[in-house]
């Protein structure tokens, strides 16, 4: 497990504004650890499909988002990575403006795969979305799409 506080982690994510669906989103994790990833984000314009309310694929985003963080905190002091293989998200509340507020934890934490439960909730702590995400546990030296799985790019 990576060393120093949840929201020490989060913080330095937040900050290295990494290029990639998380910063177009503006997803801002709150704490983050193995065990445990929370985040929030505001709705914009960006976020609504045709009928004016947030898309469900960014529920379902932040879902898997927060799981692949949580898992790969989880997965890299032994040196791993991990890639989704599954999302299954439901969309329980249609939400139009304000903030979501979402987390993540593991069921599952084994060898080769991690099961990973989200929620999205509005700022009347609604629920709004949940899902489940199942992630492959990959070794140290994998390869995907021709690049090192650690490697940015």
């Amino acid at each position: 497990m990576a060393e120093g506080a949840p929201e020490d982690f989060a913080a330095a994510f937040n900050a290295a504004n990494i290029d990639g669906w998380v910063s177009a989103m503006g997803l801002r994790l709150l704490r983050a650890t193995g065990d445990g990833v929370e985040a929030e984000l505001d709705i914009g314009p960006q976020h609504r499909q045709a009928y004016g309310i947030v898309h469900g694929g960014v529920h379902a985003g932040i879902i898997e988002t927060l799981a692949s963080v949580g898992a790969a905190l989880h997965a890299l002091p032994d040196g791993r990575s991990v890639v989704g293989l599954e999302n299954h998200t439901s969309f329980l509340r249609a939400v139009r403006s304000g903030k979501l507020r979402a987390g993540a934890r593991p069921l599952d934490r084994g060898r080769r795969t991690q099961v990973w439960e989200g929620s999205v909730h509005d700022e009347e702590g609604r629920l709004c979305a949940t899902g489940r995400v199942r992630l492959l546990v990959l070794e140290p030296d994998a390869v995907l799409a021709g690049q090192r799985a650690g490697a940015p790019g």
